[in-house]
């Protein structure tokens, strides 16, 4: 018989004879048998000997640590008989179904992001972090090591990457904040909170870093030979666009959305606008409208109209066609104004003559890569399909959501399907008084350039 469960035996015995001395002849039997156990034992003293004090307070404590001991000494045994059974396989239905949502807890993040990582293959691994984040994990943690040193400035009880990642997730799945918190565990208050500090961080201190004009001479060269290839339109750095980014409707707060911002699809939304390049990288982003307001107004509301018109953009690469200077330009649709840093389709229908319609058709193809862009930044980050944050958080959740564009591309990510933008249907923009000597001379520009391209293309 165990010699542990002897001792708790006699301890149990020894307490009840000092409340009960009847029973003492038993008692004093088991407890001459313990101590002849005791004895042949090497230990040099017996934990019995300590129960024949006069107190009960003594017996009472050491029966106590004789039971715990009984239990710790026989744990280990029934551990391994469990282990040396046929082992069930855990069900996965129940691992999911949990309502603390393991699979999202801090615990298994770190499990994900530090000791399961770099097990897997590298295209399995990023697959599961796009499925998850919506970029792979080298991009994510460049995300992070940029974000770090402001989050913790916060002094945010989360670790700094957990945050990121669940933020990213909303990003990416086009969650609602009471989503994220079920999942996360967390509280919805918390969540928006934490989404607003990182798109906010994203929006401003990541964003001169990877949205720039291009004002280097090699970038600059690069994209203008670019465009040039695709269109055969000499000095064209770039293609502007419009869109609305919808605002989830919301019963609660639905009377509080003013007019302004209905846009001509028939939903409230912000007016986002971008220049992109030929690799369909933003190099400027402006949301400071309504998307009740039209293109052309906007963009003379923008930081880059006003930088443009003001001379503090001058591209030094300027190229002689027909005797008109010109210097790099964008495309853009006939929402536009016509100016000669901004060039617009002459004819919407294709009324022109066949130096301009040629001239139309090259350039809605360069303004093809923004178009693609849009399709792109929708379709990998969703929530700008149904933005569920609140409007004075739309701005920032927006920019935010196309730096991360444009890290994925320029980290060359797979790219999603395009998200499909409606048809443009916008009105021309009237020449305002301020810009006429800037629209003539665009019209010229434009005109040069019609019959340089279609002199080229006709002599081939």
């Amino acid at each position: 018989m165990d010699q542990s469960f002897l001792v708790m035996l006699s301890n149990l015995l020894h307490l009840h004879n000092s409340l009960d001395p009847t029973t003492s002849l038993l008692s004093d039997t088991l407890s001459s048998a313990t101590t002849a156990a005791a004895a042949s034992s090497s230990s040099p003293s017996s934990p019995t000997s300590l129960l024949y004090s006069s107190s009960i307070a003594p017996l009472l404590f050491f029966t106590i640590a004789s039971v715990l001991s009984y239990v710790a000494s026989t744990r280990p045994s029934s551990s391994a008989a469990t282990t040396t059974s046929s082992p069930s396989p855990p069900s996965s239905t129940t691992s999911t179904s949990s309502p603390n949502h393991p699979n999202y807890s801090v615990s298994a993040f770190r499990a994900l992001s530090t000791e399961h990582i770099w097990s897997l293959e590298a295209p399995l691994r990023d697959a599961q972090w796009r499925s998850l984040y919506g970029l792979s994990y080298p991009v994510f943690t460049t995300v992070v090591d940029k974000l770090k040193p402001h989050i913790a400035l916060s002094n945010l009880s989360l670790p700094s990457d957990y945050a990121v990642a669940m933020v990213l997730s909303r990003l990416s799945h086009g969650l609602t904040a009471k989503t994220v918190a079920s999942r996360y565990s967390l509280d919805p208050f918390l969540v928006s909170k934490i989404t607003n500090m990182v798109t906010r961080l994203l929006a401003t201190r990541l964003y001169p870093e990877f949205i720039k004009i291009p004002v280097g001479r090699r970038r600059l060269l690069e994209t203008t030979q670019a465009f040039e290839e695709l269109t055969s339109l000499p000095n064209m750095c770039g293609a502007i666009d419009a869109t609305p980014v919808k605002l989830r409707h919301n019963r609660r707060r639905a009377n509080r959305v003013p007019q302004s911002y209905r846009c001509r699809h028939g939903f409230n939304s912000v007016l986002l606008q971008v220049v992109a390049d030929h690799k369909r990288i933003f190099w400027d982003v402006c949301v400071k409208a309504p998307g009740g307001t039209d293109d052309a107004t906007h963009f003379r509301d923008s930081l880059l109209y006003s930088r443009l018109t003001s001379g503090d953009i001058v591209w030094d690469t300027v190229i002689n066609v027909r005797g008109h200077h010109v210097r790099p330009y964008f495309v853009g649709d006939w929402c536009f104004p016509l100016l000669p840093f901004l060039l617009t389709p002459f004819s919407p229908n294709g009324m022109g003559t066949a130096a301009q319609n040629l001239f139309d058709g090259m350039l809605m193809k360069g303004r093809s890569a923004v178009v693609e862009a849009i399709g792109l930044l929708k379709g990998r980050w969703r929530i700008l399909q149904d933005l569920n944050v609140g409007i004075y958080h739309a701005p920032q959740t927006i920019v935010a959501c196309c730096v991360l564009h444009n890290l994925c591309q320029i980290a060359r990510e797979p790219e999603p399907e395009l998200w499909k933008e409606p048809d443009e249907n916008g009105p021309q923009p009237r020449v305002m008084d301020s810009e006429k000597s800037l629209y003539f001379f665009g019209e010229s520009l434009r005109q040069a350039l019609a019959d340089d391209l279609h002199q080229k293309l006709s002599s081939r």
